[in-house]
């Protein structure tokens, strides 16, 4: 065939090979065509930028990823490849070891390392941190680092690890950040180059497979959108069909409502929404149905996301249960070969505990669950079954959208509100944009299809609200901590440390929030300038006669409320002294008149006696009541026990009380307020007679300028203050976790010359959230004796943390762990005392649910044991989260060995990692 290429585009070609000769290179070897914005990265890394790239999901910023690679590998140099979770860089790894060969890529995840001194490396973010605090000599002849999915550096608990790595590099290292599309994308990227220098920021929002978003009322499939264009700029107009049908529905849900609840089911709705009330009439379409319906739309391989484990699970329970199949015999023929090959080391003991059977007949018919519960091994067989077409119908939960290579042709939302932890919230429309983010396959599909499945309350402008608005904001979740402080401090010294941490992107974004204040703070000072014209006075300085105004009215409004206050004291003792019989006046209110006292009350703290009045109301009274303090004013001999409750006995009693003789005084005296005879007060008045000002014709409008001036003035202050506190911030804490440490001994010296200490040398190699809590547990030798099991046990208190609050006390071994506990929880609670005083975050409290398991894990008893141990102490725990948790404890005793090397505890630490790092633990990586 001849070449058709115009003259201009071949034109276009010959330049780009002759200035960007890598690219050229690079691009013949891909299959299709690079994309402008590829293209427009990639010329830049070349021409010797840093790079960040901000595109949707599926658009392809990976590619300009891997041109660094292949310029570290034409180069003789070295390029490390980063991600935020392990299941992210193993696959990476597998298509860089693909396309470049074994020899020349390696992986470092923490618990796996294979050819650790390639030229190309993929790990951890977390793994590249450490090597830069190490001074690795890996990290010479580096001269690219790729941060995929960089835009993690919002996460609130792993986040700084990204900010830690961009301010740490050499400078001469490019940096190549891939991120999801943020609305602060040149906010971010005017950040990196502050700290990177000349960095060239490539935004594109394009999606190369268009979205259509709908909304599955019942079985019935809607366009969200009036016309099927997500993606011009032409305003979207919600489909009014839907909005009709909607409308219908919610009044046939309300007309099935007792008449007294009727109106209210919205209300209702929006509760169960949040997790609160249960629907009455309303029921979601099955789930089989759900799938079958999209499987009728041609709209499969889907993704479910459902914002719970258990909702997963039960999901594909459901489908299998509905006898449903979307596999044809020879799909589930080659499903069955690649599970065996994922399950072949998993021991055959475990399989029913593993749930193996039903995991596999869910997977020979298509469907499968995909969350962070699931054991490694089986989430891989999921993945890869996936990709390759043949599980149609995925449920999973968020964990999934983190950058996990699992597109799919719809992607399915049942409910628009999630818990984030602490509470049930909406979701936002970042979060919405990178979950439908996974639907539409690059090179697959056409188009990609966003289902959001109606309930009761939600309506279609709801969720055209979250389609159309793409605001992703990227802020900073970086704060020092006590390991980076004292790594900060070894390698710069406090001084270099500081200015280090000024240049955050956390500072960078405090310092921009503090432009608009200081704008305010300047037109206030304008405003004020003007207001004190206003209240010149030709008699004197008003200034000075105002202040004198001001300091009346405080005195004065500071004498009410002690007269008040003691008023109400006297009011209370009075109410204290009364017997059972008194008679008393209430002076004023619907109750004013004679009173007898029934009963004095339960508390002499805040006495309320119950009184019967003359008109026979019978009810408590207070100090409130009285303005003056009650008086006795006589008394009455009652019965043993009045039942004031009965009208009978309230009648007669209020009878006998007004033929008593006892009359209520005319009038209440009142006292006189203690401003009358305050000195201070006197003197203030005088003061302010006598000023010049006083005797001012215009006095009153000077006055009110000057009101106007002290309020402005105090509202200024307060932006003064907030300025000051943002301001800095960063290095205020620094300095006073400094404080806190040093005061401990992990830091020697003080100013300019403070150093490490020997404990704070241990502190550098623990990167534990509890950091501090592990290292003062080390130093103190209260993890000392222990055999591997019982330190595993004691470790996973610092890891932990229970999914759900139980009241129930957790087993925990006898003898030593035990007391090691107790002496860690000690520990912990003297650390947090100290972390109040400094201000600083207390740690977390150390969580007991993790080590009657992990202690019989690590005494070598099976799965099966340990599972049904850890129910009955109350932990249902699932086979990949028991898992997930052992890797975490593996973790740290990994840093409590290396941090205790060359001592016994370092010996156990490491016995301690072997005993819990096998079988299924052992099995793939999380």
């Amino acid at each position: 065939m001849a070449d058709t290429q115009s003259p201009a585009d071949a034109y276009a070609a010959a330049r780009q090979r002759n200035q960007h000769p890598r690219l050229a290179e690079f691009s013949a070897g891909i299959p299709f065509e690079l994309d402008p914005f590829q293209v427009t990265a990639c010329e830049a890394l070349e021409d010797g930028h840093g790079v960040l790239v901000c595109a949707p999901t599926g658009a392809g910023k990976t590619i300009v990823g891997e041109f660094a690679v292949h310029l570290a590998l034409a180069g003789g140099t070295k390029c490390f490849y980063t991600t935020p979770i392990k299941a992210l860089s193993n696959q990476k790894y597998a298509d860089l070891v693909e396309r470049h060969g074994k020899r020349n890529v390696g992986l470092l995840t923490g618990d796996t390392s294979i050819n650790s001194g390639a030229p190309v490396v993929v790990m951890t973010t977390e793994v590249l941190r450490n090597m830069l605090y190490a001074d690795s000599e890996s990290v010479r002849d580096l001269s690219y680092v790729v941060m995929d999915e960089v835009h993690y550096l919002a996460d609130r608990f792993r986040g700084a690890v990204w900010e830690e790595v961009i301010l740490h590099l050499p400078p001469e290292i490019a940096v190549v950040g891939l991120s999801a599309t943020v609305s602060n994308s040149e906010e971010f990227g005017e950040w990196i180059s502050t700290v990177r220098g000349d960095t060239t920021v490539v935004v594109d929002e394009h999606r190369p497979v268009p979205l259509w978003q709908h909304v599955m009322v019942g079985r019935q499939l809607f366009d969200l959108f009036n016309e099927r264009d997500n993606t011009g700029d032409r305003k979207l107009v919600v489909n009014p069909d839907l909005v009709h049908h909607v409308q219908q529905r919610e009044r046939r849900e309300d007309a099935f409502q007792p008449r007294h609840q009727r109106g209210r089911q919205a209300q209702r709705a929006r509760q169960s929404q949040r997790g609160g009330y249960r629907q009455l009439t309303y029921r979601p379409l099955p789930r089989p149905e759900v799938i079958a319906k999209l499987d009728s739309e041609g709209l499969l391989p889907a993704i479910t996301f459902i914002f719970s484990r258990a909702g997963c699970d039960a999901a594909v329970t459901q489908c299998v249960r509905s006898g449903m199949r979307l596999t044809t015999e020879a799909q589930a023929a080659e499903i069955a070969e690649i599970i065996s090959r994922h399950a072949a080391e998993l021991p055959e003991a475990d399989l029913a505990v593993l749930g193996f059977w039903e995991w596999r007949e869910a997977l020979m018919r298509g469907f499968a669950a995909h969350h962070a519960g699931m054991l490694p091994a089986f989430k891989q067989a999921v993945e890869e079954l996936f990709v390759r077409g043949l599980v149609r119908a995925v449920f999973a939960t968020e964990t999934l959208a983190l950058g996990i290579n699992m597109p799919a042709r719809t992607v399915v939302l049942e409910r628009l509100v999630k818990y984030n932890g602490e509470s049930h919230a909406d979701l936002t429309p970042g979060e919405y944009t990178q979950l439908t983010g996974r639907a539409g396959r690059r090179g697959i599909d056409i188009e990609g299809h966003a289902v959001v499945l109606w309930q009761p309350g939600v309506q279609p402008t709801q969720v055209a609200g979250l389609a159309s608005n793409r605001t992703f904001r990227l802020r900073s979740s970086f704060r020092p901590s006590y390991n980076m402080t004292v790594n900060l401090v070894a390698a710069m010294g406090p001084d270099s440390a500081r200015m280090l941490l000024e240049r955050s992107f956390a500072q960078f974004q405090a310092d921009r929030s503090v432009v608009g204040l200081s704008r305010t703070i300047d037109r206030n000072t304008e405003a004020m300038a003007g207001y004190r014209e206003q209240m010149e006075c030709h008699l004197g300085d008003f200034a000075s006669y105002a202040e004198l105004r001001a300091k009346i009215t405080d005195r004065e409004r500071r004498l009410a409320k002690q007269g008040s206050a003691a008023r109400r004291h006297e009011a209370e003792e009075a109410l204290q002294a009364l017997r059972r019989g008194d008679v008393i006046a209430v002076p004023g209110g619907r109750r004013a008149g004679l009173a007898v006292v029934l009963d004095t009350g339960p508390d002499d703290a805040d006495p309320r006696p119950l009184v019967l009045t003359e008109d026979r109301w019978a009810g408590r009274l207070s100090a409130a009541d009285f303005p003056t303090p009650a008086e006795v004013l006589g008394r009455l001999t009652l019965p043993r026990r009045v039942e004031h409750q009965v009208p009978r006995v309230r009648r007669d009693l209020a009878s006998t009380l007004r033929a008593s003789g006892i009359t209520a005084p005319g009038r209440v005296g009142k006292r006189r307020t203690s401003a009358a005879d305050d000195a201070e007060l006197a003197a203030l008045r005088r003061a302010l007679r006598a000023h010049p000002c006083h005797g001012c014709e215009d006095r009153e409008n000077h006055a009110r300028w000057s009101e106007r001036y002290a309020r402005l003035a105090a509202e200024t202050e307060k932006l003064r203050q907030q300025v000051a506190a943002t301001t800095h911030s960063l290095a205020r804490s620094f300095d006073r976790i400094r404080a806190l440490l040093a005061e401990r001994g992990y830091l020697e010296g003080t100013g300019p010359d403070q150093e490490v200490s020997k404990d704070g040398r241990r502190l550098e190699r623990i990167y534990s959230e509890s950091d501090l809590l592990v290292a003062e547990c080390l130093r103190r030798g209260v993890w000392e004796s222990l055999n591997p099991a019982e330190l595993a046990a004691v470790v996973s208190a610092v890891v932990f943390e229970s999914r759900r609050e139980t009241e129930s006390v957790p087993r925990v071994p006898a003898g030593s762990v035990s007391t090691a506990l107790a002496d860690t929880t000690y520990l912990w609670d003297a650390l947090t005392t100290d972390e109040r005083r400094h201000k600083l975050a207390p740690t977390r409290e150390p969580d007991l649910g993790f080590a009657w398991p992990v202690y019989r894990w690590a005494r070598g008893e099976s799965l099966t044991n340990v599972l049904a141990a850890a129910g009955e102490n109350g932990q249902l725990l699932s086979a990949g989260d028991f898992v997930r948790w052992c890797r975490q404890v593996v973790d740290l005793l990994d840093q409590v060995r290396v941090a205790s090397a060359g001592t016994p505890m370092g010996a156990v630490a490491r016995d301690a990692v072997a005993a819990v790092r096998r079988g299924v633990v052992a099995l793939g990586t999380s």
